[in-house]
């Protein structure tokens, strides 16, 4: 992959700013925030365990400036289209 995009680790965010951008990621994906006793900070909670267990990344973009959360599936999907797209 280009140089791009740069995976942030989590640990590093501030946690106000870990918590927007996980709830921005829950309300992307179209997550019933009612599934969970809690609502969004259940979501929140459980995307934090995903972040451990590597399941999801924090991937900043140097060219738009944006950082967001992906999943590792999404991760590398975007990684193998950017790849194609360069070899054109």
């Amino acid at each position: 992959m280009s140089g791009r995009f740069v995976e942030v680790p989590y640990r590093m965010l501030p946690g106000e700013t870990l918590d927007a951008l996980l709830e921005t990621f829950v309300t992307r994906q179209g997550y019933d925030t009612t599934d969970t006793g809690e609502g969004m900070r259940g979501w929140v909670a459980q995307l934090k365990r995903q972040l451990e267990r590597s399941e999801l990344l924090v991937v900043h973009d140097l060219q738009t400036e944006t950082t967001e959360i992906m999943t590792l599936a999404q991760w590398r999907a975007f990684g193998r289209d950017l790849a194609d797209d360069e070899e054109d």
